[in-house]
């Protein structure tokens, strides 16, 4: 096995972390704050929007399974990467889309993704690409595998499920 990393916001890290817990390859998927300024940050001082961190998921992966470059895909079609600050009626920095890289060959497969998906849509993709941080701090254990453990609540249903859906229907051969 080839354990690989990437942290990826994309919004809620609920969403995020509903879809990737069930791409083949993934091995796990911790809901965390990632790229501020303060140490030890809580869902409380994320959502006052200016502790500088992004709702994120870390995401290892066996690459002898899956790749960078088909995680990436999964990213672009499961939240909207062209509106700043923002998925959906979520606004705030911390709900940025964002793609944290390990090194310079992840940066590449990084910007080569982007510029592909471009095409996808109308408006400029405006995900941030940055430097992994030294550290990416795990959120609160109710955040972790939120959507498995209430999937009937309405904000599951109404914002997750259709992303979980989408991803399901675009990507049946990455079923975990």
């Amino acid at each position: 096995m080839a354990e690989s990393r990437v942290v990826l916001g994309g919004g809620c890290f609920w969403c995020t972390e509903a879809v990737f817990a069930n791409v083949k390859g993934v091995k796990s998927v911790v809901s965390g704050y990632a790229g501020g300024n303060r140490p030890n940050p809580n869902y409380e001082m994320i959502c006052t929007g200016v502790s500088g961190y992004a709702e994120i998921v870390d995401i290892t992966y066996d690459s002898d399974v899956i790749t960078l470059a088909e995680l990436l895909d999964i990213f672009f079609v499961i939240h909207d990467p062209t509106t700043l600050n923002q998925q959906g009626a979520d606004r705030g920095t911390q709900y940025r889309s964002v793609i944290y890289y390990g090194n310079s060959v992840e940066k590449e497969i990084i910007e080569e993704s982007i510029k592909r998906h471009q095409a996808e849509f109308r408006d400029k993709i405006v995900t941030e690409v940055s430097p992994l941080p030294e550290v990416v701090y795990p959120a609160e254990q109710y955040h972790q595998n939120y959507y498995a453990q209430n999937s009937t609540q309405g904000y599951c249903q109404v914002v997750i499920a259709p992303k979980l859906q989408k991803f399901m229907t675009k990507f049946p051969q990455m079923l975990g």
